[in-house]
């Protein structure tokens, strides 16, 4: 089994985890969130969401947020912009690199950022040409990689047309995620297999949602074919709200326990990931959604018991 010496995480908690909650969390969670993961040794995460407050309301604060962290030199903080007045938004806040978002189902395209596939690849291009002008490197995200919650199955050469469109306009990294969590690993191979037709396998990263509980038996499937670049979330958190049904990000944690068993390097702590974890988790009154993080916990309660 060939596998990369090394895997780059991704952290999407601080926006694609809690752009979900029911609740708004405040910014000065936010924030400390943010400069506890930024402590990991993580190189890169998510700071927020330049969308429209009456779309995403907990992502109102974006701006707030990239203003009040504590950045560390050798960490990027992206962030999402629909279009250029979000892009301007993001520059005047301070961001670093940013990411547009579009679908490989048109269904989901109309429901998540109300415009078909076609119509998207213009404001795609608009945003990256801005965004270059401004030194910002820009990253691609493709929803409904694996799956639709609104057409079901989806067509592996449909996402790698999308995914190609977007390395035309210029997107440094794209990232293909199972929106809704109904991949499994066979099928998560034969979309990459067929996205590396278009882009080369150096500029892919993957973003697996797990609920059907697939997410980590995909990510090794995937990195069995060279992919080095995994979004995952902190605690779990995440899901999509455009997504009925759609349950949490696999968590980092988990992630990186399973990495780390297979002799992969990421440079990221995993006991000052879990504690991250445990804050964010904490503040939302609820345990944390990665199983290594408990587990991890329960030890570290057991040995205190016995000592």
């Amino acid at each position: 089994m060939r596998l990369p010496k090394r895997i780059k995480i991704v952290e999407v908690a601080p926006r694609d985890g809690l752009q979900n909650e029911t609740t708004i969390v405040p910014t000065e969670v936010k924030i400390a969130l943010i400069d506890r993961l930024s402590q990991t040794g993580l190189a890169a995460i998510e700071g927020g969401s330049f969308v429209s407050a009456k779309w995403m309301p907990q992502m109102a604060d974006s701006a707030a947020v990239m203003q009040g962290i504590h950045r560390q030199p050798g960490v990027s903080y992206p962030v999402l912009v629909p279009n250029l007045q979000g892009l301007q938004a993001a520059i005047e806040a301070g961001a670093d690199e940013v990411a547009v978002f579009g679908a490989a189902s048109e269904s989901f395209s109309r429901k998540n950022i109300n415009c078909s596939i076609a119509v998207s690849f213009d404001r795609f291009g608009e945003v990256c040409d801005a965004a270059r002008r401004q030194g910002l490197r820009v990253r691609g995200y493709v929803s409904c990689a694996l799956g639709c919650p609104y057409e079901g199955a989806v067509e592996p050469t449909t996402v790698a047309w999308v995914a190609g469109r977007m390395m035309e306009l210029g997107c440094y990294e794209i990232s293909l995620g199972d929106t809704i969590g109904v991949g499994t690993p066979a099928k998560a191979q034969a979309m990459i297999d067929a996205v590396t037709q278009k882009v080369q396998i150096e500029r892919l990263a993957v973003h697996f949602h797990d609920t059907y509980g697939q997410a980590l038996a995909n990510i090794l499937a995937v990195i069995e074919r060279g992919i080095a670049v995994v979004d995952s979330s902190v605690a779990g958190l995440g899901g999509c709200p455009f997504a009925p049904g759609a349950s949490g990000n696999v968590a980092s944690e988990d992630l990186l326990y399973m990495l780390k068993g297979l002799g992969i390097e990421t440079g990221v702590d995993i006991q000052a990931l879990a504690d991250a974890g445990y804050f964010i988790a904490s503040y939302l009154n609820r345990p944390s959604g990665s199983r290594v993080a408990n587990a991890m916990l329960a030890q570290q309660r057991s040995e205190k018991s016995c000592a």
